[in-house]
């Protein structure tokens, strides 16, 4: 299993959470609820992980 660490902020104006993973372009995503932005991250990375071949690893998104 691979984790990530994400860092994440509310947007004051709309109430969203944003998101991103340091280091990883394109890791970044939104949602309304802290669950869904990490639900909306799981499948952002998923699919950044999948043109690299061989990689059967689940993905682990840290939020604290």
């Amino acid at each position: 299993m691979k984790t990530f660490s994400a860092v994440i902020e509310q947007d004051s104006a709309t109430g969203l959470y944003v998101g991103f993973v340091p280091g990883f372009p394109g890791a970044h995503s939104q949602g309304g609820t802290l669950d869904e932005l990490q639900h909306n991250l799981h499948e952002v990375i998923a699919m950044l992980l999948e043109d690299p071949p061989s990689i059967d690893e689940e993905v682990s998104i840290r939020i604290q």
